[in-house]
């Protein structure tokens, strides 16, 4: 059997990942057999059939794995990550269904989250923001205001020690924000199309790059796709219940142990939304979430 070598994989396309090996070499790599579930921050055992070319044997235990479901199909994100980032803007609008779901899968991975509002040079368009963010502000969720295009120095000291995820819709900026931390990501960008030989398909996957090569304590960013929904079937129910933490105070409180915190008489979940202790807004995606969960 030949001699195995340890690394990171740093991008994905398809059945083909970009490993980056101990000594910073990269090497292009494939999965053993049909099935790939891969995800882009995975640390990997590879074997070497050819010199620039790897086949990936085992995957090193995660941390955490990020990922997407419905009742089709799942899509990993990102693995063995400690932190995610939630990008939104002043312009254009977001989806606060989906800030709520991304907090939700982080809430279940037992992953740190904060919130990122961009583009807050546009002040006329600040203070509505704001609101929208406000229940999320209201349940302790850190929110860090910025403008890439005028610099993510604020955002660097929250990025050491961590590998954190950027998560957000199209046009929120993510781009920008990864290029203002790492002028070189273009660079990078460029060079891992050449390797996987996929040009402009990269962008739909998840790219890992260091904040500072030099020093690890850096941390790591890793850049997803812009996401316009995510599924979370793969979540329990009471994952799900316990995603959401301005709920614990009223779990296992229902007149009834199978309550569906539907229509059912005393349920505790329906008597704080109707206190005003939830936010109707983080109720409907609790309740679509619930609905969909399949135990």
């Amino acid at each position: 059997m030949s001699k195995r070598d340890s690394g990171q994989v740093i991008a994905a396309h398809g059945r083909q990942y970009l490993v980056e090996l101990a000594g910073g070499e990269t090497l292009l790599c494939f999965p053993r057999g049909k099935k790939s579930d891969i995800a882009c921050g995975d640390r990997v055992e590879i074997s070497r059939p050819a010199r620039d070319q790897g086949a990936i044997e085992a995957i090193t235990p995660r941390s955490s794995l990020l990922y997407r479901s419905n009742e089709f199909r799942q899509k990993l994100i990102a693995a063995n990550v400690t932190q995610v980032l939630v990008v939104v803007a002043t312009e254009p609008g977001f989806s606060f269904d989906l800030v709520c779901r991304t907090l939700v899968a982080a809430q279940a991975q037992d992953v740190a989250a904060r919130i990122l509002l961009n583009k807050c040079d546009l002040t006329d368009k600040l203070e509505t923001a704001r609101q929208a963010l406000a229940p999320f502000i209201a349940l302790g969720v850190p929110v860090l205001e910025l403008s890439a295009r005028e610099g993510a120095e604020p955002l660097r000291p929250l990025l050491a020690g961590h590998t954190s995820l950027l998560v957000g819709q199209s046009g929120m900026g993510k781009s920008t924000l990864v290029n203002a931390l790492i002028p070189e990501a273009r660079a990078a960008t460029r060079e891992i199309s050449e390797a996987l030989d996929s040009g402009k398909h990269t962008t739909t996957h998840a790219r890992l790059y260091h904040l500072d090569p030099a020093l690890p304590e850096a941390g790591d960013l890793i850049d997803s796709p812009g996401l316009q929904d995510f599924g979370l079937q793969h979540l329990t129910r009471g994952e799900i219940e316990h995603a959401f933490p301005e709920l614990h105070p009223v779990l296992g409180h229902c007149r009834f142990r199978d309550c569906r915190h539907d229509r059912e008489p005393d349920c505790a979940l329906r008597n704080a939304l109707d206190a005003g202790q939830v936010d109707p807004r983080r109720w409907s995606v609790f309740r679509a979430l619930y609905q969909a969960a399949s135990s």
